[in-house]
């Protein structure tokens, strides 16, 4: 059974940074593509962030997160982070950690995502 468990989720200041965290079981994450979306109030769901595999970790990011938001991963730990910074009230959201097995097109797997609040 496939899990993915985020955390690191809070409330934060306008300007401030939080890193959040996606652990991952029951799927190779060495061949996983690892992403980060995000919903906002009344808002639809939206991609901001993804890594490609182990072997081929090339990182894409939407205009609205480009420079201020890193996403990383640490294989050894089958985790995959977001690194938030320069925090803004528009990126108040949940945040979902998804997985997508080698070849899919789109997330196979979602975690139940961690809450972040810009004030």
């Amino acid at each position: 059974q496939v899990q993915l468990v985020e955390s690191g989720g809070d409330s934060v200041e306008t300007g401030g940074s939080l890193r959040l965290a996606c652990v991952a079981s029951g799927l190779s994450f060495a061949d996983a593509d690892m992403g980060w979306y995000r919903r906002g109030p009344g808002n639809e769901c939206e991609w901001i962030a993804s890594i490609g595999s182990v072997g081929n970790p090339s990182t894409f990011y939407s205009n609205s997160v480009n420079g201020r938001f890193t996403i990383s991963h640490d294989p050894d730990k089958n985790t995959v982070y977001l690194q938030m910074t320069s925090l803004s009230v528009e990126d108040t959201a949940v945040y979902y950690c998804a997985a997508s097995n080698y070849g899919s097109d789109a997330p196979d797997y979602w975690g139940q995502g961690t809450q972040v609040t810009v004030s």
